[in-house]
Parts: structure tokens; sequence; C-alpha cells
């Protein structure tokens, strides 16, 4: 029987716990897309975690959606990096890189110059994406032509071989959300008459052949996914998100993966997350969403997951695990900071005192 405290490992990643740090979005990387001192000190803070799965982090400068958001595409953004994985690793944490291609979800005002915003199809969502000018409409995207896709598949994998040589020891790839994978596989979003559209298994063609050019490149070992099956966030809608989704595991079964994130939720279209991954995914399960330290205790105690993961309770408590072993009350986070720019609501946070 599994507990919080207990080490586990999932395919190549030993964690010395299973108390994962899920990825938040934070808003503080500087104006070339690095993580800045604050980002490093953040990090650190939270290296008790079993795992650390960072924010969502650009593979290209296509894939950038929000403001003050980091990449993994430069050799400046590397050395950037290995400072944080430096300090997690000096604190004894294991840290993996969320690569996150926004697709749609995009305006010109948080990008580089003559960087266009593109998509499985050239459907705009109906949302809008906070500026340094206010909140304005995301963008029209131009649909990928099919000699595009690989390029979009190489730019992740490259990141991914930049995430290793920066030190992390593993990526996460980022598929739900109403990003670029998941407009891929969302029938709403996907209009493409190609290969890479149409039945479920050409919807998620794109994301098991990135996952496939990921693991070829840093090793599948190295490299997990998150899903949220049934998720609307960004305007996203798919006909039938459990069946898309069963085809995406099953073909994802024989690559070896590290991992499958799954967060948990109420759909509109009544998605049973927990039971969909567990009828077709074969491998470790981190699980996610709304779990308190007894719900979580429980999971594992059942065996529904090797790990699970906090994101809001990390936000205030940079010492989660230490405040779980102890059962420690849990300091609220302060929603107005979660994306400013300095340190304040960020890495200021104290940890408990002894």
């Amino acid at each position: 029987m599994a507990g919080l405290f207990d080490p586990v490992r999932m395919g190549d990643l030993d964690l010395a716990n299973r108390v994962v740090m899920a990825p938040m979005t934070r808003s503080r990387a500087d104006e070339e897309d690095r993580p800045t001192d604050i980002v490093v000190d953040y990090y650190r803070q939270r290296a008790g975690a079993g795992l650390i799965v960072t924010e969502g982090v650009q593979p290209s400068a296509e894939g950038k959606g929000y403001a003050r958001t980091p990449g993994l595409y430069n050799d400046g953004q590397v050395a950037a990096w290995r400072r944080v994985t430096d300090a997690v690793h000096a604190a004894g944490g294991r840290i993996v890189a969320q690569l996150m291609h926004v697709g749609r979800i995009a305006h010109a005002a948080n990008r580089q110059a003559d960087v266009p915003v593109v998509a499985p199809s050239a459907v705009a969502a109906k949302a809008k994406m906070w500026t340094e000018a206010g909140e304005l409409p995301t963008e029209i995207p131009r649909a990928l032509g099919t000699e595009e896709i690989q390029r979009v598949i190489a730019d992740y994998a490259d990141a991914a071989r930049r995430a290793i040589e920066a030190g992390f020891d593993g990526i996460e790839l980022h598929c739900t959300s109403g990003y670029l994978p998941a407009q891929f596989m969302a029938s709403g979003t996907n209009q493409r008459t190609d290969g890479y559209g149409g039945d479920a298994a050409g919807r998620t063609r794109f994301v098991v052949e990135t996952l496939q050019a990921i693991s070829k490149t840093i090793g599948a070992g190295r490299t997990g996914f998150r899903i949220c099956p049934g998720n609307p966030f960004n305007d996203l809608f798919d006909e039938d998100p459990a069946e898309t989704h069963a085809v995406l595991l099953r073909g994802l079964r024989d690559l070896g993966l590290a991992y499958c994130h799954v967060i948990a939720m109420p759909t509109p279209q009544k998605v049973d997350q927990r039971a969909l991954v567990a009828a077709e995914w074969n491998g470790s399960t981190i699980l996610n969403n709304d779990l308190d330290r007894d719900r979580a205790a429980q999971l594992l105690a059942e065996g529904a997951c090797d790990a699970v993961s906090f994101a809001r309770a990390f936000i205030a408590n940079p010492d989660l695990v230490e405040r779980f072993r102890r059962d420690a009350a849990l300091a609220p986070f302060n929603p107005k900071a979660l994306y400013g720019i300095g340190a304040e609501g960020y890495s200021d946070y104290p940890p408990l005192a002894d």
C-alpha cells in the first residue's frame, strides 16, 4: 500500500515521494523568455516535491501565448534554465519541463513580431488573451499545412533536447487546456481532411507522433504527458472526448512513457477521466485536481494512481511536503499576485517555522 512519502519510480524518473508539483503559469520570465533570479528561488524553495513540473514552456517562438512565459528554443534560455535545475537538484529535487505550444490561444501583442499564430484549422477561439494593453480577443489562426506539421513536431523534439541540455530530468507534453495538441485532437477545432484530421485516429496522430519524436530524442522513460478528457477550457469542444482519448492512450501504450498526468474534473460531457485512464493506460499515472492531503493519501492507498499532484497548495506553501508530514495547516495564496512581475506572491511565501 503506497503512501504520500514513499518513493516511486516512473519510467527513468526516481521520485523521493509521491507529491508532485503541478504546472502553473506564473508569468515571471524576462523579455527574452528566460527564467530570472526569482524563478530560480521559486523552484528551489519547492524542491521537496517528489517531482516538479514547470509552468508551460514554449518549444518555439511560435508556441508562445501568454505574457512573460519562458521558452526552451535558444541557447540563452537553456543557460537560464540550467540555473533553475541546478538549484532544484542541489536541494535534492527532481524537475521536468512542461512543453506547451498554445496554437490558436495567442495574440500578437505577447509575441515576437511577424511570428504567425497557427493551429490545425483556421478556427478562432472565443477567448481573450491578457496583454500589457489589457484583454484582447485571440487571433484567427493560420491552418498548418501538412508539410509544416513535421516541422512543429521537430520543434518539440528540439525543445526536449534542450531541456535535457539545461539539466531537466525529463519533459511533460501539455495535451489539454485547449492548446495545440488538444486542438488537433478535438473535432471542434480540427477540420482537416488530410491524415491529421477526420476520425479519432487521425486527430490524435499529431500527439502520438510528437511523443514518438520526443521519446526518440531524450528517451521514453524521461517523457510524460498531461491530459484532461472533456476539458472545455479555451473554447475547446470534441464530440466524443472519451473515445478520442481512449484512441490516444491505446496509441501510446507501447512507447514506454514515464507517466500519464491526468486532471480529474467535472466536465460538461461528464467524462470519468479516472476510469478512462484506468481502462486504457498501462503505465504510471499522476492524478490531479482539487485534492487535499487525506484524499490524496486515500487514492494512493487504493492504488488509483502512482503519484498525486497539487497546484494552488504549492503556491503559498513552498514546503508543502513537510507540512503534509506534520499535518500542519496550509497557508492561503494571494490570487491577485498569480501573474505579477516581482517576488511578491511568488517567491516570498515563508516556510513553516521550526
